[in-house]
């Protein structure tokens, strides 16, 4: 049974009974049909199409045997099948007419017959169409006709002992002037030689001559594999030429019978049996000639006994397996997209190939018919494959073509899917309807086909390379993965005899080779059709039946349910396609369902995958929402592939949850909670932002008084905390919220919420969790204001207010043993916490403090001392050090701070020192001149302090006003006291102006050597170069132009 009817035999001519002349040659061009006869003379045949043609698909278009049932001229043609009967009259008109009962007739009108064409046989007939002349081989010579009158034009002398000729015409460019035009070849084998002339146009190229070549061995054939390259068939093997390369040949290597073994496939059916083995003609017979044919563009084959080989037109070997024929062809050939052969002059047996898979597509038997006749493709392969010519020596047969979408509907319709796919890739998309469309649904169809035969990868492959819709692969699985969208029906429970209403649909109900209505025959899917074409052989008792029910038992295997290994198998697959599917969709889609803005700089890298996204959402024209579109896939595919996770590797889901998603949640929390996946459920809950859902499934197990065995990782406080940590400030009420249990039963583990070092915490809204956190526990509060001010470096006014206030009541608190500290180190550290907040802080209001410290009170003696200095009362905190704390040490640090402060805020540099040293004398009073006064001239109820105001006179005399300090000197103290204070400040004053003068000097020295590097030009720096000069006299000459410079404007190149 033949794959497809790509052909239909229509006989065009036939010799009458009465005649005994043969067909030796055919030539075919527009409505002509030139035929040669053994008896020298030419026939010329015009064809006239049929009005109407009735072609079943079911026909194989072959016929066979040729029964003279009339008188003369009549002759009756049946088919194989014995159908339709096909009649050839001559009428006396000389007009043949071929008709098919049941349809339109076509007319084959005999034009003209030339007797004295040839003295001899004519072998051969070829055309060069520019030139108009018509080629012959006769009598071992090739002669030149007109093509208008027949006439011979010119026999070429040196063709005599010629074997075959080929022709060639092809468009080329003119290398000088590109002006393009139509060369045509003729290349003559003779014996050893061939011999090639060229015409250009309608002109021979007499100037250029004959180009010779000689071979190594006597030619057989002769094929054109491209304008100016030629494949010649020898006794020993084949060689390809190339006459434009200064006659440049190349021996061809290949299988056995070809020339050895050449780098293909050449094991298995034969291998290594060459001619010498296989030639079994017999005694006295010929062996098969070597043939080539060119293929499509760049392929050519050679074929030579039952051996092929598949090369390109430099020669090189595809590496492409043999043709599996079992006898070695007559003639081979190509008609656009078919590779034909033609077996068995005997029977004639017309073979048409699918090149690319070798398959057998179609046997039409031709009684011996031993010629086929292809014209050349001149213009495009989409004009080829029109119809060529087959003939024996008394019948030609037309070879008809069936539609190519008919042609691919047959191939699908049988199941022949690879061979579908192969032939409609192989076709140019203007010969097809939606070529591209129809690709991808065969394409489709075998994917789910090789999904049924348990081939999950491969189907996967397929499914991913043509975008197929996702719903289109889930439903191929069950509801636990497809849910509601599967397409498999649960089978029923088994009955107690154990069987099920599938099983006992047997294939005994196929009987006679037919099917009832009730169950009808399931399309199978065919991977290798070339192989079972060559198994599919009629037997005794081969009826169709025996295949229907092989087909059935088959079907009924790929029809089980998917279940347990063959399930997780599939399912694994499904997780890779659907991954694939998810990064697509990731380039259109945010993470929060909007769709992206797309670059247009960038769209034309993109197409592909944009067109991929269009074809897996199903989009045809415009009219659609886009966005609306991909959520809905996604959340689909999301959610599919969540259950294949769950079924096959429920560790993974956890990985899909922690990026960005679209799966449905009802679906995900029901299977979750189903299987005790808490963990898993909180990561998705986070995922859709349902953070009140997932908090109180964290609080409910956290809170618990045992460990959950589902979750035992979610008890304690722990993961309610890393949850709070995750959600953004906007979730302040729902963080309060649910941080108030872990902050009161697990504080330190609690206030990681506000303290952790993470972005959330540190922009939570710092009122409201100051606020939270006081209602709980001051010391939590105190402890947050601690990190916000000292860690954060916040300056707000309020919170250092708050901070002091809060250190102040704790303090107070302790006083009045309402809140006492647990122990004296606690109360040390919240005193000193206290004192250098006062110290470091701005940001607070010393006057509110100041109100709140009781100043009879020793314990905030040097607190009020501290806000007295922030609030620039100096007299006032140096009286608190000097006469009630009596601390003489800190009153001196205090003026030494306060000093060093006025230092930096001064200028810099030694004038400013010098001015300084006598400003305090008139103008600014100092502040050690202030703790002076103290110590010398206290208040009322205070004594003098005269140690300590000479302490201060030692160490800083020389930063007191001299007059001021001596005026507070009393006159009864003795003069030698003081004489460390007059050489303290005789010291410093020689100091300084030392100093000045070093300065002065170096300042001095710098500015000579500068000078000196501007004028002198010393050193190697840029401004050395100031010191060079050019000097310029009436007679100089510029050195690049050598003209006299004079007053110009000029420049110096450094060189």
């Amino acid at each position: 049974m033949n794959m497809l009817s790509a052909f239909t035999a229509r006989p065009l001519v036939e010799l009458k009974p009465r005649d005994r002349s043969r067909i030796e040659s055919v030539l075919a061009y527009g409505d002509r049909v030139l035929v040669g006869l053994n008896n020298g003379c030419l026939r010329i045949y015009r064809v006239k199409e049929p009005t109407t043609t009735n072609t079943s698909e079911g026909d194989d278009g072959s016929g066979e045997g040729s029964n003279t049932d009339g008188g003369d001229g009549d002759t009756t043609i049946r088919n194989a099948n014995g159908g339709a009967t096909t009649t050839t009259t001559t009428n006396g008109n000389n007009t043949v007419t071929n008709g098919t009962n049941g349809g339109g007739a076509s007319k084959t009108e005999l034009l003209r017959e030339v007797e004295k064409f040839s003295r001899y046989k004519i072998e051969q007939l070829a055309l060069i169409k520019e030139a108009k002349i018509l080629v012959s081989l006769a009598g071992g010579y090739v002669s030149l006709h007109d093509l208008g009158t027949y006439a011979l034009q010119e026999q070429l002398a040196k063709t005599k002992g010629a074997s075959t000729f080929a022709v060639t015409s092809n468009i080329v460019n003119d290398p000088e002037t590109g002006v393009p035009a139509i060369v045509s070849r003729l290349a003559v084998a003779v014996k050893r030689k061939i011999l090639v002339w060229v015409w250009r146009d309608m002109e021979m190229e007499v100037e250029r001559g004959v180009m010779e070549m000689t071979l190594v061995s006597g030619i057989k054939t002769l094929t054109w594999v491209s304008g100016t390259r030629l494949v010649a068939g020898l006794g020993s093997g084949f060689v390809i030429v190339d006459i434009e390369g200064e006659g440049t040949i190349v021996d061809l290597s290949g299988p056995a019978g070809i020339g050895g073994l050449g780098g293909q496939e050449s094991t298995g059916r034969l291998a290594g049996v060459g001619v010498a083995s296989m030639s079994y003609i017999g005694i006295g017979g010929a062996a098969p000639k070597p043939l080539a044919s060119r293929l499509k563009e760049g392929q050519v084959l050679l074929a030579k006994d039952i051996n092929t080989h598949f090369i390109d037109v430099q020669g090189n070997s595809l590496g492409r397996r043999q043709i599996p024929w079992s006898h070695a062809p007559a003639d081979i050939g190509y008609s656009y997209p078919f590779l034909l052969a033609l077996h068995d002059s005997s029977k004639g047996v017309l073979e048409v190939r699918n090149p690319e898979t070798l398959s057998l597509l179609q046997s039409i038997p031709l009684p011996s018919a031993s010629i086929m006749h292809i014209p050349q493709p001149t213009i495009s392969l989409a004009h080829a494959g029109k119809g060529f010519l087959v003939s024996s020596d008394r019948i030609i047969w037309r070879m008809e073509a069936l539609s190519y979408d008919t042609q691919i509907d047959s191939l699908v319709e049988k199941g022949y899917l690879d061979e579908a796919i192969s032939l409609a890739s192989m076709l140019e998309d203007a010969l097809l309807r939606d070529k591209q469309g129809r690709l991808r649904q065969i394409k489709l169809e075998k994917a789910e086909g090789l999904f049924k035969m348990r081939k999950y990868c491969d189907s996967m492959d397929l499914f991913t390379e043509i975008s197929a819709p996702p719903e289109t692969i889930i439903r191929l699985y069950p509801k636990i993965i497809a849910g509601e969208l599967s397409s498999i029906v649960e089978e029923p429970e088994e009955s107690e005899d154990g069987t099920t209403d599938s099983q006992s649909k047997t294939p005994e109900n196929y009987t006679d080779g037919s099917t009832t209505e009730e169950t009808p025959v399931p399309k199978t899917l065919s991977h290798a059709p070339s192989v079972m074409s060559l198994l599919r052989t009629r037997t005794d008792d081969g009826s169709d039946a025996g295949s229907i029910r092989a087909k059935v038992i088959e079907d009924a295997k790929h029809d089980k349910a998917l279940e347990g290994n063959d399930l997780k198998l599939a399912v694994r697959e499904l997780q890779r396609y659907l991954a694939d599917v998810r990064r697509r969709f990731q380039r259109f889609l945010n993470p929060d369902g909007s769709l992206k803005v797309i670059d247009p700089t960038t769209d034309g890298a993109n197409d592909a995958l944009t067109d991929s996204v269009m074809k897996l959402l199903s989009i045809d024209g415009d009219d659609y929402d886009l966005g609306e579109k991909l959520r809905e896939k996604a959340r689909l595919v999301d959610t599919t592939l969540f259950r294949a996770y769950m079924y096959a590797i429920p560790a993974l889901a956890g990985s899909l949850f922690r990026i960005a998603n679209f799966c449905d949640p009802d679906v995900v929390m029901e299977k979750l909670e189903e299987t005790g996946r808490h963990n898993d459920l909180i990561d998705f809950l986070y995922g859709k932002k349902l953070h009140r859902q997932a908090l109180d499934l964290l609080q409910k197990f956290g809170k618990a008084d045992d460990e959950e065995e589902t979750a035992p990782q979610l008890h304690g406080p722990k993961r309610t905390v890393g949850y709070l940590q995750n959600l953004s400030p906007d979730h302040i009420d729902l963080i309060l919220e649910f941080a108030e249990w872990p902050v009161r039963e697990h504080p330190e583990m609690g206030m990681e919420v506000f303290l952790a070092d993470t972005e959330n915490a540190e922009t939570l809204p710092r009122d409201r969790v100051l606020d939270f956190l006081e209602d709980i526990d001051v010391n939590l509060a105190v402890r947050y204001l601690e990190h916000i001010i000292g860690e954060l470096n916040d300056m707000a006014p309020d919170l250092h207010q708050k901070l002091l206030t809060l250190y102040l009541d704790r303090l107070k608190k302790h006083q009045t043993k309402e809140w006492e500290f647990s122990s004296e180190g606690d109360h040390v550290e919240w005193q000193n916490k206290f004192l250098n907040m006062l110290k470091s802080s701005s940001q607070y209001s010393p006057a509110k403090i100041l109100d709140r410290l009781d100043r009879d009170d020793p314990e905030f003696f040097e607190a009020r001392a501290i806000v007295f200095s922030k609030m620039g009362q100096h007299k006032q905190a140096l009286e608190i050090y000097v006469f009630k704390l009596e601390d003489y040490t800190k009153a001196e640090e205090y003026c030494n701070q306060l000093h060093k402060m006025e230092d930096t805020a001064a200028a810099d540099g030694m004038a400013s020192r010098c001015v300084a040293l006598l400003a305090y004398e008139e103008n600014k009073p100092s502040i050690y001149l202030t703790l002076l006064s103290l110590y010398l001239s206290p208040p009322h109820d205070y004594k003098p302090r005269y140690g300590p105001a000479l302490e201060v006179l030692a160490k800083h005399g020389s930063r007191l006003p001299p007059n001021s300090a001596l005026d507070l000197i009393p006159e009864s103290l003795p003069v030698k006291e003081l004489d460390f204070y007059f050489k303290g400040r005789m010291r410093a004053a020689n100091s300084i102006l030392n100093e000045s003068r070093i300065v002065a000097n170096l300042q001095k020295a710098e500015n000579i050597k500068t000078q000196a590097q501007l004028l002198v030009g010393e050193g190697t720096d840029a401004r050395s170069t100031r010191s060079r000069h050019v000097t310029i006299t009436e007679e100089r000459v510029c050195g690049i132009c050598h003209k006299r410079i004079g007053g110009s404007v000029i420049n110096v190149f450094p060189e």
